[in-house]
């Protein structure tokens, strides 16, 4: 695959709409809400036993609170109120552990947040050998066991205790490194403290690290961020997030307290973007796609490269193979052919799990025109393309005939030189990859039925 990335800011502007990330499809918004838990016992029951399992482990709890955050989470300085959820936790984990019967070989393990290392050391430790006592984790050198982590929230003995439990990659927000901005989003934490973290991380052989990083927050410029990305670059981590700040104070509470006015202007905004991938690129990062970067060498790329990426809840991923089981509160789970979602507020969850029902809050099982449509945004996202001829074989349509209206809404990108239809395939050229999520919008038939009058119109982030 190319590295070279083409940048219009004309064109970036022109398509710059808002529209789902598509970590699923149907997104998430398109699930149903469902009474009971009789939806999620049958996708375990038609589980294929072969399939090995991804686990998502959902810490809400966060002891200080970011601004820019949207995530479900719960912001307290109670330490106590960890443990009551610990064990309503273990509940739901001992529940579908029954469900899963003998086959319940782990090949993934991702702890998120909320704040992961909210919990002390030894609530850690314990949930880990819990897991490990009721679970077969592979110990494959391909095997991807990860954690966020949040540097203000480790203890000295944390990242070593994690290592010796097999975890290989971690993963920690940066944000930005200028002290004005980490100020005005309430998330402070010095330069002397990331570099800690990333000696100790690469002293103990974490494999792979990932940083967060956002453009678009207060008092950000394309100057001062430049100074941030020399730092990161000679920080050197495996894998980089950087992710477009989208401000809606009016759904995210927390964003109340950041200042409108000090936002970067858009136009501001779209330079530091074309200014990171331009420095990002030169210093041998690989765009992925869809706001991530990797080292050529970390395992994100070269999946990629040999045509094995995947997507879903967690983004990007190398185990596109397994079934994802989530637990916790707001956890979303992919069982073959179903999406399932956890109940959002701690409540609703235990009173599930105490009236022994798995805590389903909201389902989806995927159509025959819905796999085919799952099937082209994940090539597209993944690797740019996708085969008319492997589409016929898969699905047993004719691909051109099923597709007409979604190719005639392409016809605007085509022109554009975004997008490439010809007798092969659908092809995202390279001035096209970062509006890919715009040429996936129009394979949505969701998003369709939303545009129509009396329809309730979706909000989405915009893709830039």
């Amino acid at each position: 695959m190319s590295e070279h990335l083409q940048w219009d800011p004309l064109l970036i502007q022109r398509y710059n709409r808002p529209g789902p990330r598509y970590t699923s499809y149907p997104t998430a918004v398109e699930f149903l809400p469902v009474s009971g838990d009789s939806f999620e016992r049958e996708a375990f029951a038609n589980r294929d036993p072969e399939t090995p399992l991804s686990l998502y482990i959902h810490i809400p709890f966060c002891a200080h609170v970011c601004y820019y955050c949207g995530c479900n989470k719960i912001v307290t300085k109670r330490r106590e109120q960890a443990e009551p959820y610990l064990e309503l936790l273990k509940n739901e984990i001992l529940t579908k552990k029954q469900l899963l019967g003998s086959s319940r070989r782990v090949e993934q393990l991702h702890f998120g947040g909320g704040t992961p290392t909210f919990l002390s050391d030894e609530q850690l430790q314990d949930l880990i050998e819990f897991l490990q006592q009721h679970f077969d984790f592979s110990d494959a050198a391909s095997a991807d066991y990860s954690i966020e982590i949040d540097p203000r929230e480790l203890r000295p003995g944390t990242l070593k205790m994690l290592r010796q439990h097999g975890f290989n990659r971690i993963s920690f927000g940066v944000q930005d490194l200028e002290e004005q901005v980490q100020i005005a989003v309430n998330r402070v934490q010095p330069e002397s403290m990331i570099r800690a973290v990333m000696k100790e991380a690469r002293e103990l052989g974490y494999g792979s690290i990932n940083m967060d990083l956002i453009y678009g927050l207060p008092h950000q410029t394309l100057e001062s961020f430049d100074r941030t990305l020399d730092t990161i670059i000679e920080l050197s981590p495996d894998r980089l997030s950087v992710f477009n700040y989208a401000h809606l104070p009016e759904r995210f509470k927390p964003q109340r307290r950041i200042n409108g006015d000090d936002l970067p202007s858009a136009q501001e905004k779209l330079a530091i973007l074309g200014h990171c991938i331009e420095k990002l690129s030169g210093a041998d990062y690989h765009y992925v796609g869809m706001d991530h970067f990797a080292k050529p060498d970390d395992e994100l790329a070269k999946a990629q490269a040999n045509g094995e990426l995947h997507r879903n809840f967690q983004g990007y991923t190398t185990h596109g193979n397994c079934d994802l089981i989530g637990f916790g509160v707001s956890s979303i789970s992919q069982i073959g052919d179903y999406y399932l979602q956890n109940q959002v507020t701690v409540d609703a969850y235990e009173h599930c799990l105490t009236n022994n029902t798995l805590p389903t809050l909201k389902y989806r099982h995927v159509t025959h025109d819905d796999r085919i449509r799952r099937y082209i945004i994940a090539e597209l996202l993944c690797h740019l393309n996708v085969q008319f001829a492997e589409l016929d074989r898969n699905f047993h349509i004719n691909s051109r005939d099923y597709l007409a209206d979604s190719l005639t809404e392409l016809q605007p990108m085509i022109a554009d030189e975004l997008v490439v239809v010809d007798d092969v395939e659908i092809r995202i050229t390279e001035k096209g990859r970062l509006l890919v999520r715009n040429a996936c919008m129009a394979f949505d038939s969701y998003l369709k039925q939303h545009e129509q009058p009396n329809q309730e119109r979706r909000r989405f982030s915009k893709a830039i």
